[in-house]
C-alpha cells in the first residue's frame, strides 16, 4: 500500500487560511480581460488586448520562479469549517459574470472595432485564455453535488463549447485515467501536437456513449432532451446563435476561433496531469485504484491561486468531491518542474516537453518504463533509449493483492444490510430509491447493478469498493 505523507500545518483551532484574500486572482483573471476590451472600446490602444496573453504567458510564469511552492496543508481538523466557508464558493461564482460580459463585448469588438488581424488575434487569445480558463471553474463546480453548482458548471462551459466535458470528465476521465483507455490521459513519448486530436475526438466519443448507455437503461431516445450532452450543446447554439443575430456572422467566426483556442488550454493542461503515468491493471481486469503516483502534481503558488490549486491533482483525483481550498500536497506524488502557466509553453514544443519531462517519468519508475503509459508508435524507440538490451516483457497483470486494498472483502448479505456507501463521498445506494438518475429505478437490488457500476456522485469507486452500511446508519441519513 502507497503511504503518502503531507507536509501539515500545524492543526488549531484558531488556524487561519493565510491565502484567503489571494484566492480571487482567478476571478481577476477574466477581470483583466474585460477591462482591456472596455479599454479599446473607450478609445484606448488595441494594443492592450494583448495584456492578458502576456500576464498568462509570460507574468504567471516568472512569479511562479520567483515565488516558488507552498507545501503546506490545512490541518485536518480545518476542513470542514473551511470546506464550510461560502466565501469560497462565492469566489468561483464570481468568475460567471465577468466571463460572460468579457465574451459579448470581445463579439462586438472584433465584429465592429475595425482592428488589423494582429490585435484581432490578440482578441482571440484573451478571450480564448478567459473561457479556457473558465474550463477550470466548471470543473470546480461539476464535481460538487449539488444541483445548482453543477447546472452553473454546463453555464460556464457554454462559451467554449465543451459542454460535453461535464459528462466526459465526471464519469469518464475519472474512471479511465491513467489507463490507456482514457483519450484524456497522454502517453510517454507522444507529443501535445499528436495528443490534441486524440483527446478532442476521444472525449466527444466517451461523452456521447456514456450519455448513450444512461439514456438505454432508462428506456429513454438518445436524441431526447433527457440528453445532457444535447442539453450543454444547446446552451451553445443559444448563445452563439443570438450573438450572430446581432452581430452577424463574423461573431460566429469570431466565437468558434476563441472557443478552439479555449479548449486546447484545457487539453494541454490535460496533457501535462497524466503524461506517462499508468496505472496497473489487475488479475480480475479492474485497473488500481487511482493514487497519487498517477498524476503530475505542482504546488508552484501563483498558479495554483489562478486555478482554484488543479494542480494538487492527486488529491483531487483521489477525493474529487473535496473543494479546492482544503486540496492537500502528497509528498509522494510526482512533481512537475514548474508550474502549469510555465509548463503549458513548453509542451508546445515538443522535444523540450520531452527532454524535461521524459528522464522524470523514467525515474519514477525506477528505469522500468515498461510500467508507464508508453505512445505505442514510439514504444520500441523509448525502450531502446531507456532500457537498452532489456527484452520487452509481454503485457501482464498485477496479482488482486496489489490494489492497495481496492478488493475488500465485504462479508455482510445483501439481507443483513439496507444499502452500499462509496468509501470516497460517503453516497448510499439505498435500493429503495436506487438511482433513477443513471437508469437504476427505485427498487433495485444491489446485486442487479454491474461489477462497473460506478458512484453516481464522485466516479471515483466503484461496485466492488462500496461497503454495506446497516438500516441504522441508512434512515439517519
Amino acid at each position: 500500500m502507497t503511504t503518502t505523507t503531507a507536509v501539515s500545518a500545524p492543526a488549531s483551532s484558531a488556524w487561519k487560511d493565510a491565502k484567503r484574500y489571494w484566492w480571487l486572482l482567478s476571478p481577476a483573471l477574466p477581470l483583466l480581460g474585460l477591462a482591456s476590451v472596455i479599454a479599446v472600446l473607450s478609445g484606448f490602444s488595441a494594443g492592450w488586448l494583448w495584456a492578458l496573453p502576456v500576464v498568462f504567458y509570460g507574468l504567471a510564469p516568472l512569479l511562479d520562479l520567483l515565488i516558488g511552492e507552498d507545501r503546506s496543508n490545512a490541518p485536518e481538523s480545518a476542513v470542514d469549517a473551511l470546506s464550510a466557508d461560502r466565501y469560497y464558493q462565492r469566489i468561483v461564482f464570481a468568475y460567471i459574470p465577468s466571463q460572460y460580459l468579457m465574451t459579448i463585448l470581445a463579439a462586438w469588438l472584433a465584429v465592429s472595432g475595425g482592428l488589423p488581424w494582429w490585435h484581432l488575434l490578440g482578441l482571440v487569445m484573451a478571450t480564448g485564455i478567459v473561457n479556457g480558463v473558465a474550463i477550470n471553474t466548471a470543473h470546480e463546480l461539476g464535481h460538487k453535488t449539488n444541483a445548482l453548482e453543477r447546472w452553473l458548471s454546463r453555464i460556464v462551459l457554454a462559451p467554449v463549447a465543451y459542454g460535453h466535458f461535464f459528462i466526459e470528465h465526471n464519469k469518464g476521465h475519472h474512471k479511465h485515467v491513467a489507463t490507456p483507455e482514457d483519450p484524456a490521459s497522454a502517453r510517454m513519448g507522444e507529443s501535445f501536437w499528436r495528443f490534441l486530436p486524440r483527446t478532442v475526438l476521444g472525449s466527444l466519443k466517451s461523452a456521447w456513449s456514456i450519455e448513450k448507455a444512461r439514456l438505454e437503461r432508462n428506456g429513454q431516445s438518445l436524441w431526447s432532451v433527457r440528453n445532457e450532452n444535447l442539453q450543454s450543446w444547446a446552451l451553445t447554439v443559444l448563445l452563439f446563435g443570438a450573438l450572430s443575430l446581432w452581430l452577424g456572422p463574423w461573431a460566429l467566426v469570431f466565437l468558434v476561433a476563441q472557443a478552439a483556442f479555449g479548449f486546447s488550454l484545457l487539453e494541454v493542461v490535460n496533457y501535462m496531469e497524466h503524461y506517462g503515468l499508468r496505472r496497473r491493471k489487475l488479475a480480475g481486469g479492474r485497473y488500481e485504484r487511482c493514487q497519487p503516483q498517477h498524476s503530475w502534481n505542482s504546488n508552484h503558488v501563483v498558479t495554483n491561486l489562478l486555478l482554484y490549486q488543479l494542480q494538487r491533482h492527486s488529491d483531487h483525483h483521489a477525493h474529487p468531491t473535496r473543494r479546492y481550498q482544503g486540496l492537500r500536497h502528497f509528498d509522494d506524488a510526482p512533481q512537475l518542474p514548474s508550474g502549469y502557466a510555465g509548463m503549458i509553453l513548453v509542451a508546445y514544443f515538443p522535444a523540450l516537453w520531452f527532454r524535461m519531462m521524459d528522464r522524470r517519468v523514467v525515474e519514477h519508475y525506477g528505469g522500468d518504463i515498461t510500467q508507464a503509459n508508453l505512445h505505442p508508435g514510439r514504444r520500441a524507440a523509448l525502450l531502446a533509449r531507456w532500457m537498452p538490451g532489456v527484452e520487452d516483457p509481454a503485457t501482464g497483470t498485477a496479482s488482486a493483492a496489489g490494489d492497495a486494498g481496492a478488493q475488500t472483502a465485504h462479508t455482510v448479505s445483501e439481507k443483513e444490510c439496507a444499502g452500499h456507501q462509496c468509501p470516497n463521498c460517503h453516497y448510499v445506494y439505498d435500493p429503495r430509491q436506487a438511482c433513477p438518475h443513471e437508469g437504476y429505478p427505485a427498487g433495485t437490488p444491489w446485486s442487479a447493478l454491474p461489477h462497473d457500476f460506478p458512484c453516481p456522485n464522485c466516479a471515483v469507486r466503484e461496485k466492488p469498493d462500496f461497503v454495506p452500511v446497516m438500516a441504522e446508519a441508512v434512515a439517519a441519513r
